[in-house]
């Protein structure tokens, strides 16, 4: 085998490598990355008319969650701030916890020339895999500090949809 080669080989392996360590890390954060859609602003106009920096701020964004598994329940924990318990509407959907919700923005008026804005608003939907079947029923959530905490039981049934009540 030639020099030549045996360098095309080294190198595709090395870009199977790295096409495949890419593949595991868009599975692995695809999940986290939420879709900000419009929305209606808090003492803004409708959707459909100019919003400003409510138009300006959706897009792409990361809600952070954690998943704990014990042995009687599972624990969701979200990054959420901002937010008041209204704001959320909690579901279990077969094995899927969903949270969906609407970040307003809060205007805030200063002179300048410009502003850097890097917090998406607007209306979003987080789907997070559940690793088992739950009792929604007995579900527990609360909003503390910009953490959204839902405790679901475990249990044998089958999963359905139903929804969650902050408390």
């Amino acid at each position: 085998m030639s020099t030549l080669q045996q360098m095309r080989e080294g190198l595709n392996d090395a870009l199977d490598t790295l096409l495949e360590g890419w593949q595991r890390l868009y599975r692995f954060a695809a999940g986290a990355i939420t879709r900000f859609t419009p929305g209606k602003a808090a003492g803004q106009p409708d959707a459909g008319e100019d919003q400003g920096l409510a138009t300006r701020s959706i897009g792409w964004s990361v809600l952070a969650a954690e998943v704990f598994d014990s042995d009687d329940k599972i624990v969701v924990r979200l990054e959420a701030p901002g937010m008041d318990n209204e704001d959320f509407d909690i579901q279990v959907h077969d094995d899927y916890l969903v949270v969906q919700g609407e970040k307003q923005v809060e205007q805030e008026h200063r002179r300048g020339h410009y502003r850097i804005t890097e917090c998406a608003y607007g209306r979003f939907e987080r789907a997070i895999p559940l690793p088992e079947n739950v009792d929604a029923d007995r579900a527990t959530a609360n909003y503390r500090n910009g953490i959204l905490r839902v405790e679901l039981p475990r249990t044998d049934a089958e999963a359905r949809s139903i929804k969650i009540n902050l408390s």
